[in-house]
C-alpha cells in the first residue's frame, strides 16, 4: 500500500509543479491570472472499523483555483489600451465562431473592417449609444464597435469630415473624432461581472468562457455603482509574483522528491522481506 500511496504524492507534486511552471511561463502575459492548487486527503474505512486505527491511503488534487486578484498596471500611452480598475472582464465576440469570451487583457486595435478588436481579432462589444447625446439606448443588448469612416455627426452635413482618431474615457465611453472637429459616441464599454469567476473556463491568450459553475455575466457601465472605472493608455500585466512562484517551486520539488525517497524507502523494505526467505 505504500507504494500507491507515495505514488499519489508523486502525482500531486508533478501537478503542482507543472502548475506553478506555468504561472512562471506567463510572468510577463498581459491579463494573465495565476493558479493555484489545493490538496485533499483519502481515507478509506468501514462505518465499523476502529476511526484509532485508521491509516490514509495517499492525497489528491483537490481543485486547481483560478487568482483574479489585480496584476500590475503598466502605462503605455495607447488610445486604445485600457486596463480595468477592479474587477470585471472586457467582453469580446469571435466573428468566426460567434462564441462570446471574456478577457482582462485591454490590448485593442482597428482592424481592416473598422471594428475595434483585440489581438485574437475578437470583437470589443459594447452598450449601444445615441451618438449625438453619449447616452446608452440600450443596456439589454451589447454590439461590435464600427468606427465609421466619416463623421456620423458632421459639422457640416454637406462635408462630412474624415476619421482621425478614437479614444476611450475611464466611463467606458468610446468617442471618435474628426477632421471637421466634430465626434461621436460609438458605444460604452460593457463590463462583465460573474458571481462565480473561479468557476470561469479558460480558453487561452487570457480569455475565458461562462460555464455553469461562473454562473452567467451581468453587464454595467464602467464607474457606475460598484462597477470599475477603466484606465486608459495602460495595461494589465500578469499578477504572478515570480518571487513567490520560486519559493512554491522549491516546496514542490521538496515534495515530489520526498514521496520519491518514500518510494525507494519501501523497496528497500520489501527486498529485505525476500531476502528473510532465501
Amino acid at each position: 500500500m505504500s507504494f500507491y500511496t507515495s505514488l499519489s504524492g508523486l502525482k500531486n507534486a508533478q501537478t503542482d509543479l507543472n502548475v506553478i511552471s506555468n504561472n512562471i511561463a506567463n510572468a510577463e502575459t498581459s491579463g494573465f491570472k495565476k493558479s493555484d492548487t489545493s490538496f485533499a486527503d483519502i481515507v478509506a474505512s468501514s462505518a465499523l472499523a476502529d476511526s484509532s486505527h485508521t491509516v490514509g491511503i495517499g492525497s489528491r488534487v483537490a481543485t486547481i483555483t483560478q487568482n483574479f486578484s489585480l496584476g500590475a498596471i503598466n502605462q503605455t500611452g495607447g488610445a486604445l489600451d485600457i486596463t480595468i480598475n477592479g474587477d470585471g472582464f472586457f467582453t469580446v465576440k469571435s466573428p468566426l465562431s460567434g462564441e462570446t469570451q471574456y478577457t482582462r487583457n485591454g490590448a485593442l486595435t482597428i482592424d481592416g473592417s473598422s471594428y475595434i478588436v483585440n489581438a485574437q481579432g475578437a470583437r470589443l462589444q459594447a452598450f449601444p449609444t445615441d451618438p449625438v447625446t453619449g447616452a446608452i439606448t440600450s443596456t439589454s443588448t451589447l454590439q461590435d464597435v464600427q468606427i465609421p469612416a466619416a463623421s456620423p455627426n458632421p459639422k457640416d452635413p454637406a462635408n462630412p469630415g474624415s476619421y482621425a482618431g478614437v479614444t476611450i474615457g475611464k466611463n467606458g465611453q468610446i468617442i471618435a473624432t474628426y477632421s471637421d472637429g466634430s465626434n461621436a459616441t460609438l458605444g460604452v464599454v460593457a463590463v462583465a461581472s460573474f458571481l462565480a469567476p473561479t468557476g470561469l473556463r479558460q480558453l487561452g491568450d487570457s480569455t475565458w468562457a461562462a460555464s455553469g459553475n461562473s454562473g452567467a455575466a451581468t453587464y454595467a457601465q464602467p464607474g457606475s455603482g460598484t462597477t470599475a472605472s477603466l484606465l486608459s493608455g495602460s495595461l494589465e500585466g500578469s499578477n504572478v509574483d515570480i518571487a513567490e512562484e520560486l519559493v512554491s517551486l522549491i516546496t514542490a520539488q521538496r515534495n515530489f522528491q520526498a514521496n520519491a525517497k518514500a518510494i525507494d524507502t519501501a523497496t528497500q523494505i520489501s527486498q529485505a522481506i525476500m531476502n528473510l526467505r532465501s
